[in-house]
């Protein structure tokens, strides 16, 4: 039980490596709220983990990660629930591939918004209470694509070179009040979007991945139950990949 006893905040947590992470945690002792984007998704998340292990604890909302405000209400009625928040884990996201002719401002800002904004909005009201408590842990979704680039979508590789850039900042500036900060940032992974691509594709791009398979959801979640437990209590400002070598 690498998380006994703590309480975790899981953004993005009703699918993909979001819910794998949630799913990781609640095995290993966490108490887990995840917010998702609607009522819906988040009601089914839970019903699924439940159906699992009816003894894990998990609630779940879904502020608007786009407005402070709702984010800032979000937190505070985790503090109210559970007295403290442990663990941060901002993984909600969009990714986008449109080439730049094609652009729209709109596009580009939606991706800066979600992508970087909303960790912002989540951390600055998290850090606080994670000061006041005296400790916590917060984590963040980078991407291959920030160590890389990537040939088209050119919002989504900043928005990641601008994670990388936060979470290296505030690694520093927090170190003092005992809250680490750390990223992880996948490559291709098994998520719905590449199971669902034909066999020929996924072959192909397999052959270009060192390992010579996409990683799997959980993976990438026990990195991110790594960085969270105390096996990292030195970890701190590091970009963790789980890649299979992709970016080389």
């Amino acid at each position: 039980m690498m998380l006994e006893g703590k309480v975790a905040v899981v953004t993005g947590g009703t699918r993909g490596i979001g819910f794998e992470i949630v799913r990781k945690y609640l095995a290993n002792g966490a108490k887990v709220v995840l917010f998702g984007s609607r009522q819906e998704t988040v009601d089914k998340a839970i019903s699924k983990l439940a159906e699992e292990n009816a003894g894990w604890e998990v609630d779940g909302m879904c502020p608007k990660l786009t407005d402070a405000g709702e984010v800032e209400k979000a937190i505070a009625a985790v503090k109210e629930k559970f007295g403290r928040i442990d663990i941060l884990v901002n993984n909600a996201g969009i990714s986008q591939s449109t080439p730049l002719y094609n652009y729209t401002a709109e596009e580009f800002d939606k991706c800066i918004d979600l992508n970087v904004r909303a960790l912002f909005y989540a951390i600055l009201p998290v850090a606080k209470i994670m000061k006041e408590q005296g400790g916590g842990c917060i984590l963040n979704t980078s991407s291959m694509v920030s160590i890389s680039g990537q040939p088209a979508g050119v919002g989504y590789p900043t928005s990641k070179f601008a994670v990388n850039g936060m979470t290296i900042s505030l690694a520093r500036e927090l170190a003092k009040d005992n809250i680490r900060v750390n990223a992880v940032a996948p490559g291709v992974t098994k998520t719905d979007m590449v199971a669902s691509l034909p066999p020929e594709v996924v072959a192909r791009i397999s052959a270009q991945i060192p390992l010579g398979r996409p990683g799997e959801p959980e993976e990438v979640a026990n990195a991110f139950l790594y960085l969270a437990s105390d096996l990292a209590s030195y970890v701190t400002g590091e970009i963790l990949s789980v890649d299979g070598a992709s970016r080389a």
